[in-house]
């Protein structure tokens, strides 16, 4: 056409790409989609300062490499047309058709969607992003690919745009498209807003592996050519790739591991792929037959899948030199899901809609992720069990009875209760993992068995809350405990709103608290104060409603009220046993003789304790900025070098940290292994020190030192 814009895009090498896996693609349609949005964004330009078109022409040959159906391609070429142009929905569907238009005008809603915040009209936009799934998935499709390029060209906008995208991208989508079983998309969007938000941190992990890499040669090539080997011996045909880790995923599991660089070994992943699921099994065996397997590492998804569809056998063995390498072994059909995820359900191969097996009907998935979410009673609670649902990989437990429990990565015993039934899950006094009696904070893995012990009369306790990791667990718990302890919490809440309110120089009147519960869309004063009492709400989120100037301005804490939830006169201390600091979740025990002794919830002092629930005290670190005087001890093994510890003296002190102890552990010729006592202010402060040590190159190993010999 005559007035189309000159854009220089290859749309017949588009419409190519899209005919290559389905020769019966409309492509007039396509091209009319091409023709259509160029221009109705003719003029309109990127922040780079290129035209705007270039932006949906991105999106769409995303969605042909997942190769995608015609309508999805349109969708993208189109998909900002309603939103930033003179184009309307009854023009798109006169054009191009009803399916199209609705596609369209979803995406647009979505990108109207602000869900970067647990705001309550945040929180129920995203309740709206769950129906528009339920309705067509494809509409996630083309905003996920949208996010992705919005990423990849994210360096032209502003840098606080930059910072907010990231956040957005690592808290949201990025999550989405893992549980959506697009794994190379989640790692390609947490990779880029890692590269945001933490430049150095990613550039640090980048000179490791090059050093790595100069230090040992190829070792992808190596151990990809010994698996070949092996698997030629047995007569087994596969198709063997290796890579090495994305930045993000290293980070990740230092921080999880709490591991420097150069202990964390399994930086590297290898993929092999076979005819069928038999050869599965067998390469598994030749790949244990070879090398030695590390014990905890295995998962069969094969026999377990996912609930997107996702099936795979991973294990981890110790390959060369020691060093340990992830192997993940499924057949071609299941790579196709692995890759697509569900969005396997609208792929075409050689022409035609995609037969795979092991492909989720989206409407059954999306299904079973939302029923996880309707015991939320309010929006704030829903965005919450969403995010803790979405970040979280499943482990496989049994009941007594041998039958199978999906659970969320992270999950207690006491998730395993409420997952069985909520009366269960209430009146859970104790559990056994394996047969052996076990905390109810324990964390379980894969393939253990679980048996609840049950007591009529017992109730849940307001602690539960921080040892529970899913949603309906903390919905069924805050349920009962709105209830049953109602009147107790309102008294605590009464208690923390008083001390918060006079923080900042005001007082916590019958007039002010009904304001403040009117503004954040509570029922009434008590049920503001409940809760507060049951930690569902935070004094400091309380005050912003009223007082927001006050928030930025606070004052310091006074070192000697930083605990909120104490009887008049009652001395307490931090239990040295795990060094609890303002911002970790904590419960206190009462001792003869010594008060309250202040534990972080998961301190393994606590275990002796789990039943005696009389000397447990519902406490909560004040709200505000805390005093740097709070000493956590930190445990290092550095090089020994001259001037090494002098110079990790120093990022201490450069992160306004005072170190006020420091002990040698262990003294060798190439290293110190030393105990540094450090003050400081928050867990905040903590990670920061943590962070800084962990980057550097001397540094061997860092992490909080816990001495359970310490317990009071």
């Amino acid at each position: 056409m005559n007035d189309l814009p000159d854009l220089d895009l290859d749309l017949d090498g588009l419409i190519e790409r899209i005919r290559r896996y389905n020769p019966k693609s409309n492509h007039e349609l396509i091209r009319a989609a091409y023709e259509y949005g160029a221009r109705m964004h003719d003029g309109q330009t990127r922040h780079s300062g290129e035209p705007y078109f270039t932006h949906p022409f991105a999106v769409a040959e995303i969605l042909a490499d997942m190769q995608l159906d015609d309508a999805t391609i349109i969708t993208a070429l189109l998909h900002d047309t309603i939103e930033d142009t003179r184009s309307t929905y009854s023009e798109v569907s006169r054009i191009f058709g009803v399916e199209v238009a609705e596609l369209v005008d979803g995406v647009t809603k979505l990108t109207n969607l602000q869900l970067s915040s647990s705001e309550t009209k945040q929180a129920e936009n995203f309740r709206k992003l769950f129906m528009a799934m339920s309705k067509d998935m494809r509409v996630i499709l083309v905003k996920l690919a949208d996010r992705l390029h919005n990423m990849r060209t994210i360096r032209a906008m502003r840098p606080e745009k930059q910072v907010q995208k990231s956040r957005e991208t690592m808290d949201i989508y990025a999550p989405l498209a893992g549980r959506m079983g697009m794994q190379w998309m989640r790692e390609e969007l947490e990779d880029l807003a890692f590269h945001v938000l933490n430049p150095e941190g990613r550039n640090s992990i980048m000179r490791r592996f090059l050093r790595l890499q100069k230090e040992s040669g190829d070792v992808i090539e190596k151990i990809t050519g010994d698996i070949r080997l092996e698997l030629n011996k047995a007569g087994i045909t596969a198709d063997v790739f290796g890579r090495a880790k994305k930045p993000f995923s290293i980070w990740r599991k230092m921080e999880e591991k709490n591991q420097s660089f150069s202990r964390l070994s399994d930086t590297y992943g290898f993929r092999i792929i076979t005819d069928n699921e038999a050869d599965c099994y067998r390469v598994l065996g030749v790949i244990h037959q070879r090398w030695r397997a590390i014990p905890g590492r295995f998962k069969d998804y094969i026999s377990q899948p996912k609930s997107n569809g996702y099936r795979s056998i991973h294990t981890t063995v110790s390959g060369r030199d020691g060093k340990r390498v992830e192997v993940q072994i499924r057949t071609h059909a299941m790579h196709d899901v692995a890759e697509a995820g569900v969005a396997a359900h609208w792929s075409y191969k050689d022409g035609v809609r995609a037969e795979n097996p092991f492909a989720v009907d989206p409407a059954k998935w999306i299904s079973s992720l939302t029923e996880r979410f309707e015991a939320a009673e309010d929006h704030d609670e829903f965005l919450e069990h969403v995010k803790l649902e979405m970040y979280q990989d499943q482990v496989f437990c049994f009941t007594p009875k041998g039958e199978v429990v999906k659970l969320p990565r992270g999950a207690t015993p006491l998730d395993f209760a409420y997952a069985i039934h909520t009366r269960i899950g209430d009146s859970c006094v104790g559990a056994k993992v394996d047969g052996i009696r076990v905390p109810l904070w324990t964390r379980i893995k894969n393939g253990q068995s679980v048996e609840i012990m049950t007591a009529e009369g017992q109730s849940p306790q307001a602690t539960w809350i921080d040892i529970v990791v899913t949603g309906r667990a903390k919905a069924a718990i805050r349920k009962s405990l709105r209830s049953v302890d109602r009147e107790r919490f309102v008294r605590l809440g009464r208690e923390l709103a008083r001390v918060a309110f006079e923080h900042v120089g005001r007082k916590a009147t019958d007039k002010a608290l009904a304001t403040a519960a009117k503004q954040m869309r509570l029922g009434n004063v008590d049920e503001l104060l409940a809760r507060l009492g049951s930690a569902e709400l935070q004094a400091r989120d309380v005050i912003a409603a009223l007082y927001p100037e006050s928030v930025e301005a606070e004052a310091e804490v006074d070192g000697d009220s930083v605990v909120v939830g104490l009887e008049t006169g009652q001395d307490f201390a931090r239990a040295q046993c795990c060094q609890p600091v303002p911002g970790e979740r904590i419960v206190g025990i009462t001792y003869r003789g010594k008060g309250v002794m202040v534990h972080t919830i998961d301190c393994d002092a606590l275990a002796e304790l789990a039943e005696d629930s009389s000397r447990w005290v519902d406490l909560h670190w004040h709200s505000g900025q805390h005093p740097a005087i709070h000493t956590v001890s930190i445990n290092m093994t550095i090089s020994n070098d001259a001037g090494v510890l002098g110079r990790i003296c120093s990022l201490i002190g450069e992160q306004k940290a005072n170190i006020s102890d420091l002990k040698f552990l262990d003294r060798k010729p190439d290293f110190y292994r030393l105990l540094v006592d450090v003050d400081l202010r928050d867990i905040e402060h903590l990670h920061a020190i943590m962070l800084t040590l962990e980057a550097d190159s001397d540094v061997a190993d860092v992490h909080r030192h816990r001495d359970i010999a310490r317990k009071p």
